[in-house]
């Protein structure tokens, strides 16, 4: 198709590439805060398991609550998102999450498990509304050719959030649980830090509604790969369909690791940790997916997307056969290495499936992040493994995620014809 002579005006309003950068920085805080506020999840399990006396499904609900708004809340922000732009969507999303966490105070003061898990799923369904806003954003702000390694360095810092956020939860929640004198105790220790999270996020709301971010009204008609694609939606391409399975299997592999690693490293066989001393060990599981993804992002300015995708899965797939099969240190080691190949893969599989949608990629992005519904449905299974059969065999199902996240890299994320 020619660019007529509105498509040239059009061009002649893009933002420079120095404007890219200003949004590109400034949208690394916000895939610090969601990245930090997920990971303390694997602080709150162990901490309400044993505040509610839950079994390990049970306990899974808070990661079911979580992502189950992802589900839930996905599509819609995709519809409020194209009618209130990516910067106005951001703004929303730090609101909802910030009341979310505010809930968190009467959560504990009513000693409620269902309310806790009301809180979780508010403040998830903002940070859904921040995920459909911030990660098109960020694919469609530079070459196309590069979307993938953009994505995976501001990825990087969701990565940093996810390394601090063990060591805060440690140290803020598990500690003063352990030293609560009652069960209500126990459970008012979350209080302050999720009210400090709350005010944080309304702080970066003020922000990125203060702040002028480049707006891709006219970059996104530029960038559509097939301005003269009539066809009506993004299911109809395989490769987006198979990436939407993909970042279900991933995000439900990575969360089910991360949920059970403090019961992992309590075990006996493993290494008998107390909680608070095993939760800063999950700083290194989620630090290898930081140090992986800036590697991955100079990595795949060279090596194919995919190609990189397959290694690190199959890598994967090995190192948790060794943690399953093994004990002590080098079973910790094994299962705290699965971080560092989980580095590349959420922003891969992103960049990857909605390569080629063109004007169906806002939708696109809406199904991609309905996908993440994974983290509520794997752990939630991992869970009933558990109950059953015990944590350790129970990290036997992430493997099959990693399996087809393998096949996807080599074949599945192939753009083909549409399906009719």
């Amino acid at each position: 198709m020619h660019l007529n002579s509105e498509t040239f005006n059009q061009v002649s309003d893009v933002p420079q590439n120095k404007n890219f950068t200003f949004a590109l920085t400034s949208l690394t805080s916000l895939f610090f805060m969601w990245g930090f506020i997920t990971c303390l999840n694997d602080i709150l399990i162990p901490h309400l398991k044993g505040v509610f006396d839950l079994s390990y499904s049970q306990a899974m609900l808070v990661q079911f609550s979580f992502f189950g708004a992802y589900f839930l809340v996905s599509l819609p922000a995709g519809v409020i998102v194209k009618k209130l732009g990516y910067q106005k969507g951001i703004v929303l999303g730090l609101m909802i999450a910030a009341i979310g966490c505010l809930f968190f105070y009467p959560a504990a003061s009513m000693h409620s498990y269902p309310i806790f898990l009301m809180a979780l799923f508010i403040l998830a369904s903002g940070i859904t509304l921040l995920q459909v806003s911030a990660n098109p954003y960020v694919s469609l702000l530079g070459d196309a050719k590069t979307a993938s390694s953009r994505l995976t360095m501001t990825q990087a810092f969701n990565a940093l959030g996810t390394t601090v956020a063990p060591f805060f939860g440690a140290y803020l929640i598990l500690n003063q649980a352990a030293d609560a004198l009652s069960p209500q105790g126990s459970a008012e220790a979350v209080q302050m830090p999720y009210v400090f999270l709350a005010t944080m996020l309304l702080a970066l709301s003020a922000i990125f509604a203060w702040i002028k971010l480049p707006s891709l009204s006219s970059v996104d008609d530029i960038k559509k790969i097939d301005l003269n694609d009539k066809s009506g939606s993004a299911w109809q391409y395989r490769h987006l369909v198979l990436g939407a399975v993909g970042i279900f299997v991933y995000v439900g592999a990575e969360v089910s690791i991360g949920s059970f690693l403090v019961s992992f490293f309590a075990d006996p066989n493993i290494a008998g940790l107390e909680e608070s001393e095993a939760a800063k060990y999950i700083a290194y599981y989620w630090g290898g997916a930081m140090v992986g993804r800036f590697i991955g992002a100079a990595v795949m300015q060279k090596v194919a997307a995919g190609k990189a995708l397959s290694f690190n899965a199959t890598i994967a797939v090995l190192l948790i056969f060794v943690a399953v099969f093994s004990s002590g240190t080098l079973a910790m080691v094994a299962i705290l290495l699965v971080g560092l190949c989980n580095s590349i893969m959420f922003p891969t599989i992103f960049s990857l499936a909605i390569q080629g949608l063109g004007k169906h990629t806002s939708q696109g992005s809406g199904i991609l992040c309905l996908a993440i519904v994974g983290g509520a449905i794997i752990p939630l299974f991992q869970g009933l493994l558990a109950d059953s059969i015990g944590v350790q065999p129970a990290f036997l199902l992430p493997i099959i995620c990693y399996f087809f996240i393998a096949y996807y890299g080599l074949s599945g994320s192939k753009v083909k014809a549409i399906v009719h």
